[in-house]
């Protein structure tokens, strides 16, 4: 009869040999996770834009693709998913593999539907790890050159003369145009008519062929138009003017103290995509922006290249959050 003591030392000879070729796999596992994380891009990566082609994000996203491509030895293919005022590109964001290869370029009217909204297919601030900001922008105050505007301050009373007659259109309802429309309204006590578009192209299109009479536009997607004279802009919205074109007044400056609306765009990837492969995004999205025919080509077009680290821009988002949930309260804002 074998002794107990060989018997007890057997099954514990069995468990340390598991555990010493499970250390194995699992060391194997952990160091091609790593090689790939370190290697990455190693395939296309699949660049979401929640707006139609021709908007200014679009512009912005594909001069950006178009770099980080260059860089990174991968295509960076922008994918066009219009819809309700970026929420469905979003969302198709928010549901993708967290494996770095869908991003989603998100803008400052995020910060706003996050507020009012109360059924967003996704949580701005926990579906989503932020990889950086890219640029920070003004919108300009731009109507149809047929109006008898020549500053914000005479637009105003042109509306005020004659409520519910003159439109302004928006990148859709809840987009920061729409907000900046609507907080116009409110501080000129003026009323005036919202159009909602798939983005902030249609609007350009409907002024240019006179359907509507302004939208609060971004400086890429209209300065050709103003320069040919088919639009006009008034005003820009930020506090304080724009580096590309300081000429231009600001709206708080022109007719309305205090009016300040300032529109950003950024890079968000799945929550979950891991901490170094967010790293390599920023870096290449902030090596990307500092080469200069993008770096020109942005501020040539109104736009100032940002390239913030990931945690600030996670900081910037939530104080934007914060910020236009007060200002959509006090301007009594509704989704219509």
């Amino acid at each position: 009869m074998p002794d107990c003591k060989s018997l007890r030392l057997k099954p514990q000879g069995g468990y340390l040999i598991a555990v010493f070729w499970g250390s194995l796999f699992w060391l194997f596992m952990t160091t091609n996770v790593n090689a790939a994380q370190d290697k990455y891009p190693i395939k296309p990566i699949r660049f979401v834009v929640p707006f139609i082609p021709g908007a200014g994000t679009d512009i912005t996203a594909r001069g950006l693709s178009q770099k980080m491509s260059e860089l990174a030895g991968q295509l960076v293919v922008v994918d066009n998913r219009p819809g309700a005022s970026g929420v469905i590109g979003l969302e198709l964001a928010a549901k993708s593999a967290p494996d770095g290869y869908t991003i989603v370029l998100v803008s400052a009217t995020q910060s706003v539907n996050h507020n009012l909204h109360t059924h967003l297919p996704f949580d701005l601030l926990k579906d989503f790890t932020a990889v950086s900001q890219i640029t920070s922008q003004p919108y300009c105050l731009t109507i149809h050159p047929g109006i008898n505007a020549k500053t914000a301050k005479e637009f105003i009373e042109l509306i005020r003369a004659k409520p519910n007659f003159y439109t302004y259109g928006s990148s859709g309802t809840g987009g920061l145009s729409h907000l900046a429309g609507s907080l116009m309204a409110s501080m000129a006590k003026i009323q005036w008519i919202h159009v909602p578009y798939k983005g902030g192209a249609g609007g350009i299109n409907d002024i240019l062929g006179g359907q509507i009479s302004s939208q609060f536009t971004t400086i890429i997607g209209t300065w050709q138009h103003v320069k040919a004279g088919r639009m006009r802009w008034l005003a820009v919205s930020t506090a304080k003017r724009s580096q590309a074109f300081p000429e231009l007044p600001t709206l708080a400056e022109a007719a309305l103290p205090g009016f300040d609306i300032n529109g950003w765009y950024g890079i968000l990837a799945p929550a979950a995509t891991p901490k170094p492969i967010v790293k390599a995004l920023h870096a290449l999205i902030a090596q990307s922006l500092q080469t200069p025919a993008l770096n020109t080509h942005l501020l040539n077009d109104g736009s100032e290249p940002v390239g913030s680290l990931p945690e600030t821009f996670s900081a910037h988002i939530k104080k934007e959050v914060v910020k236009y949930a007060k200002l959509t309260h006090e301007a009594g804002m509704k989704i219509d």
